[in-house]
């Protein structure tokens, strides 16, 4: 992850006054372990991981062809950042990163939406832009898209707007958006009844990220 700027938004003694969530998120198509007979394999595709440069660049466009979203994302990524051996290309980024988005990619959808927000490589800035890309993530069930959104409503003066964008993100894991939720019943915008059950959401939702993370950890061959 590549971390962007924070950049405050919202109006003075007003509950939403808070920071957009800023950072690139790029999907990695593998993940490392080591099997029994001590070589590193990828989790998923049992295959180890690329040798050289080249390697990885190739096995790349070979799943961009089969139209694999992640792939798109990561390559997006290199180029965006200049490595294994591309050069740095910023709108050849972004036009993978909006690629892997129409292929199902929220967090690229996102990743374009700080772009746009922030004017980041050369981009020039453009909230409406950005929006739309939050917009395009979050449908797509992206959190923390949602919860830009909640606080682009907030700063726009649509209190209700940005606590409903909040609830949902909540309620999908965000601690961020349930902080939001949180000053919102304080001061009214939120009521009783929404608040315990955002809460309760979010707590049920939390459970099962753990489970998941320990289901995965006792699948992983020993090492």
């Amino acid at each position: 992850m590549e971390e962007l700027d924070q950049c405050k938004i919202g109006r003075d003694e007003e509950y939403h006054d808070t920071m957009l969530l800023f950072f690139f998120h790029y999907r990695y198509l593998h993940l490392t372990i080591i099997c029994n007979e001590g070589k590193d394999i990828c989790a998923f595709c049992r295959t180890p991981p690329a040798s050289s440069d080249e390697e990885e660049i190739n096995r790349l466009k070979d799943l961009l062809d089969k139209g694999n979203a992640n792939a798109y994302s990561l390559l997006a990524g290199y180029y965006s950042k200049g490595i294994c051996g591309l050069p740095q290309d910023h709108r050849k980024s972004n036009e993978l990163l909006l690629k892997a988005g129409e292929l199902g990619c929220a967090s690229s959808y996102y990743n374009l939406g700080c772009i746009h927000y922030n004017g980041y490589g050369g981009v020039e800035v453009d909230a409406k832009k950005a929006k739309h890309y939050f917009e395009l993530s979050a449908i797509n069930g992206y959190s923390t898209a949602r919860h830009n959104l909640g606080c682009l409503e907030g700063a726009a003066g649509n209190d209700r707007r940005a606590m409903k964008h909040y609830m949902i993100a909540s309620k999908a894991g965000n601690e961020s958006s349930l902080v939001m939720v949180k000053q919102g019943f304080m001061s009214g915008h939120v009521t009783k009844d929404e608040y315990a059950n955002t809460l309760r959401t979010y707590q049920k939702t939390q459970d099962g990220m753990k489970s998941d993370a320990r289901d995965k950890v006792a699948h992983t061959p020993d090492r």
